[in-house]
Parts: structure tokens; C-alpha cells; sequence
């Protein structure tokens, strides 16, 4: 190839490719030496310049000058031998070919991290490509690929070759590695559950009903924690939607794994007492000092509440933040806190508050609550640092 045949076809590459010109030259410049250096046998470094205007490319050795200056601190200097060979175009388009290549790469690669890189959290659609024991490669728009890993995937989840998967975007890595891919994908994010719910319920999509919470195990059982912005509106009721059929297609896109929605309360007692739904709850103690929530219900609602291998009590401690000690009857009795119970509701019967915090001990503290708190002026500072510690 000619050197200005090779010059015109490096420029429109460049343009068809969206490479800059000026530093496609500049890097098939610094690839060449190193391989001239080999073809040529050359005893020193070479430096190769390609003419911008008529693509004549040449080599230079650079032999030293003067003495090795390790010792006396001075500048190396070197004299620019011309040793540009014959077949110097030919030895450049094969070099070329293959640093357009790895440059469309890295300019590919580049693009989609900054598409990406701004929207983890968001969920997006991909079809299954391929499946191992690692990862499911998923192809998203524009023929981007992304990585679902093992460990993003529900345990009872298997994937078939161009299944359309919902995903949420958990990662985005720049990464110049071809082996792998910058997107990282995930089923079992928290997020992915209030995604599909803005697709079914306009109120979520529109924030006048606003998730305060997820917990979820994924594949098996979530709780959410909703309320509403708009007077008047059963935030739990949008969620489900007519005859359950909103709520029904989330856990059909999650497949059959079970969603709890309960409302969300500013007070911890009543929202520690919805959170252990769908069991019935007699009574709900809080403990600032160890924020811990003594939970009473009757003997036969303590498994209910408790849940296999203690999962609802495990769901409703994520989603509320407390610590949950599920008691039965007998149990509360035996520590003290049944013979409490009437005081308490008298007092509230009154209109007046019992403080909320239970003592090391286990006693219910009887000073009344502070206006506006559902503590008593001792334990309300004692739950103030807590919450700063």
C-alpha cells in the first residue's frame, strides 16, 4: 500500500469509526517502534513519525551521544539515525489494522460506561445470551452486554436463551478487560421490587404513595413498607390493586416469591406491630436504650409471628430497624411485663401516655410521655443519643 493510499484510509476509518484522527496516528506511531525495533535488529530504541499531511512514515534509532550519566546525573543524548526500511508502509497497515481494532474497543467501551454509569438503580430489560455456572450474559439495547453473576440470581431462578429478564443495574466498572463486561446486573437487589411495582401502580410511579422501606430474601419472601403523600388514599390498597391483580403481577415477574405490603407507621410500635403482619400482635414495647421492640401476642399467633426458621420476625426487624423479641403470653408474664398492661391503657384511656421505654430489667418505665414523644424526658434523651451513636 502506498503511504498516502494508507494515509486516506486511516482517515476514514477514523471518521467512519468515530476514532480521533490525530490520536490514531500519534498511538500507530508508539506501537510501530517496538516492532521495527524487532524487524530491523536495531541495537537501540527507535522512534518512528508518520507526516501528517502525506503519510510518509519513518524510523529512526536513537543512539546515544554521550556516556551513561547514571552517575553523574546528567541528560542522556541521542542522535536520530534514519533507518526507515523499504517495506515500511506494508509492516504499518498490518500494525494498523490491529490498533483501529483495539481502539474501537476502548472507544465502545468508553461510551457505554458513561451511558451507564448514571443509572445504577434503575431497572432495565435484557435478553438471555448464554448461561454458566459464574454468570448469565444478557444482551440490553444496542447489543450492550451486561453480566447477571450467580450471586445476583434468586436461588429458584433459571434461565432460558432469549428470555426477556427484568433486571436492576447494580454496577457499572471501566473496565478495558474484553473478557468482561462493565454492566453488572441483579435479580435480587431490594430495588428491583419497587421498579415493578411503578410499572403497575401509577400512585408509586407518580410518588403519591412512597416506599419507605424494603426487606427482602430473594425468591422467597419480601415486606414493603408504604405510605401515602395524599390524604385519603390506602397506600396498601393501590399496591394491591382490584382483586389483588397489581401486586399479582410483581410476583409473577418475581416468580411466586411472596411480597407482605404493610403501612407505614412514624410510631415504632405500631409499625413493628404491622411489620410482623400477617400475624395479630397484642402488644408492642420499645426499648430505646437497646432499641429493642418486646413484641406480646397470644400462644397461638407466636409461630405466625415468628414465622419458619424465623423468618417474618427476621423481615420485620430489616424492614423497621429494631431489634424484634417475639414473647407469648407466659413469656411476658414471667418477666413482668403483662402486670403492666392495664396501667398503661388506663393512662391512655385518660389521654394521657405512658413513657414507651422498658428498663434493663424489663419494667415498663411509668413516667408519662413527653407531649409529643412516646418518651418521658430521661428516656427520650437516652433514645436521642442512641439514635446519634
Amino acid at each position: 500500500m502506498a503511504e498516502s493510499d494508507l494515509m486516506q484510509a486511516l482517515r476514514d476509518i477514523a471518521v467512519e469509526r468515530g476514532i480521533d484522527e490525530v490520536e490514531l496516528l500519534t498511538r500507530l506511531e508508539e506501537h510501530l517502534a517496538p516492532v521495527y525495533e524487532r524487524v530491523l535488529r536495531l541495537a537501540y530504541d527507535a522512534r518512528v513519525m508518520i507526516d501528517r499531511e502525506t503519510g510518509a512514515i519513518y524510523v529512526f534509532e536513537l543512539v546515544p551521544t554521550n556516556e551513561d550519566t547514571a552517575e553523574t546525573d546528567e541528560e542522556l543524548e541521542f542522535e536520530e539515525v534514519d533507518v526507515t526500511p523499504q517495506e515500511v508502509s506494508r509492516i504499518a497497515a498490518h500494525q494498523a489494522k490491529s490498533i483501529i481494532n483495539s481502539m474501537v474497543r476502548e472507544a465502545r467501551r468508553e461510551k457505554v460506561f458513561k451511558e451507564y454509569q448514571g443509572r445504577v438503580g434503575e431497572m432495565i430489560t435484557g435478553l438471555v445470551q448464554q448461561t454458566n455456572r459464574k454468570f448469565t450474559i444478557m444482551k440490553l439495547d444496542n447489543d450492550v452486554e451486561a453480566e447477571l453473576p450467580r450471586r445476583e440470581q434468586p436461588d429458584n431462578e433459571h434461565y432460558h436463551f432469549n428470555e426477556r429478564i427484568k433486571c436492576i443495574i447494580a454496577e457499572v466498572r471501566d473496565t478495558d478487560k474484553s473478557h468482561e463486561s462493565g454492566i453488572v446486573l441483579s435479580r435480587k437487589h431490594p430495588q428491583l421490587i419497587k421498579r415493578l411495582f411503578e410499572i403497575e401502580v401509577p400512585e408509586v410511579y407518580d410518588g403519591i404513595v412512597e416506599f419507605k422501606s424494603i426487606a427482602r430474601e430473594a425468591g422467597v419472601r419480601s415486606k414493603v413498607a408504604v405510605s401515602s403523600r395524599e390524604p385519603g388514599l390506602d397506600p396498601v390498597g393501590a399496591c394491591v390493586g382490584p382483586g389483588g391483580s397489581r401486586v399479582r403481577n410483581v410476583v409473577s415477574d418475581l416468580r411466586g416469591e411472596r411480597i407482605d405490603i404493610i403501612p407505614w407507621n412514624d410510631d415504632p410500635a405500631t409499625y413493628v406491630a404491622n411489620a410482623l403482619s400477617p400475624a395479630k400482635v397484642e402488644r408492642v414495647i420499645i426499648d430505646p436504650e437497646t432499641h429493642t421492640a418486646n413484641v406480646i401476642v397470644a400462644d397461638s399467633q407466636l409461630s405466625l409471628a415468628i414465622g419458619k426458621e424465623g423468618q417474618n420476625a427476621r423481615l420485620a426487624a430489616q424492614l423497621t430497624g429494631w431489634r424484634i423479641d417475639v414473647k407469648n403470653m407466659a413469656m411476658a408474664t414471667d418477666q413482668g411485663l403483662i402486670s403492666l398492661l392495664p396501667q398503661i391503657e388506663e393512662a391512655e384511656e385518660a389521654g394521657e401516655r405512658i413513657c414507651a421505654a422498658v428498663t434493663a430489667d424489663g419494667v415498663r418505665c411509668r413516667n408519662h410521655a413527653r407531649p409529643g414523644s412516646i418518651y418521658c424526658g430521661v428516656h427520650e434523651k437516652a433514645a436521642a443519643k442512641g439514635t446519634r451513636g
